[in-house]
């Protein structure tokens, strides 16, 4: 068993990423297996190396250990490069032009029953799905032509999923997959790849064999099965754990900052403290 943590250090650490990163160590130290801290920096207007060190002291005070050197997805842009080289080659990529006001003024009259969100946000009107990777122009994003994608893995996998909202083996659906995912972006603006092509290449860089976070990434894991698929990559077993929230109910955001790991640091709060307070045994 090979887990990972991969907090993007664009802010503090909070009691919902302790929670996540406590329960994949005590996952894979329990199943004897390794843990893994990545940074996924790729944001690189919003990621703070103050962030990262904050995060790494953070996590160290928590309890939890893992091999050194970590890995920085802002470093992988080489092996992002040469998964969309692969998939353009496939013929599943087309360059986008569309800003998020486009996007939004194209979808703007939903076909009724039709989905209009799904786990990548809006879903894509396949504007620019007529353009060919040779038309592809600086500024462009790169979208994945979803019906081709998904005629190419036919048979679709099956993957394992685990924690509380299912388990068992679950396999994709070639019209779920177009109708509520859509036209999903490999690459954006000014980045190397966006967050779908990028975790799932860097999770197979390091050989990752089970993914343990959030339920909120629930639906984005039918995305991450079908990349992997189509790259050739072995899926991993995923497992969405609950999600740790306010009084109100409301998901814990980095902005957050009184819910800050390092604000219960400094008030006195003991690492067995966290563990009570996300609802893990002492250790």
């Amino acid at each position: 068993m090979i887990t990972r943590f991969a907090p993007s250090p664009t802010g503090p650490l909070h009691l919902g990423h302790a929670y996540s990163a406590m329960l994949a160590h005590d996952m894979a130290m329990a199943a004897g297996g390794t843990f893994i801290l990545r940074m996924d920096d790729i944001d690189r207007v919003r990621s703070k190396p103050e962030f990262e060190q904050q995060a790494i002291d953070d996590l160290h005070w928590l309890g939890l250990s893992w091999p050194t050197p970590i890995m920085k997805q802002s470093r992988s842009e080489p092996r992002f490069r040469a998964n969309i080289q692969k998939l353009a080659q496939m013929n599943m990529l087309y360059p986008c032009s569309c800003s998020r006001a486009d996007i939004e003024n194209a979808a703007s009259a939903p076909q009724e029953g039709v989905p209009t969100h799904g786990p990548d946000g809006r879903i894509y009107p396949s504007t620019c799905r007529h353009r060919v990777m040779a038309d592809f122009q600086e500024g462009d994003a790169i979208r994945l032509n979803m019906e081709r994608a998904v005629a190419r893995a036919t048979p679709l996998p099956h993957y394992e999923e685990t924690g509380a909202r299912y388990s068992g083996t679950r396999q994709l659906d070639a019209r779920d997959m177009i109708t509520s995912i859509g036209d999903v972006a490999v690459a954006r603006r000014g980045m190397a790849a966006a967050y779908h092509l990028a975790v799932v290449v860097d999770d197979h860089a390091q050989g990752i064999t089970h993914i343990i976070r959030g339920e909120d990434l629930f639906e984005a894991t039918r995305i991450h099965v079908l990349l992997a698929h189509l790259l050739g990559h072995p899926i991993p077993v995923y497992h969405h754990h609950r999600l740790i929230r306010d009084d109100t109910g409301k998901r814990l955001a980095k902005r957050d900052d009184a819910r800050a790991i390092a604000k219960y640091r400094a008030d006195g709060a003991t690492p067995n403290d966290i563990r009570r307070m996300v609802g893990l045994p002492a250790i």
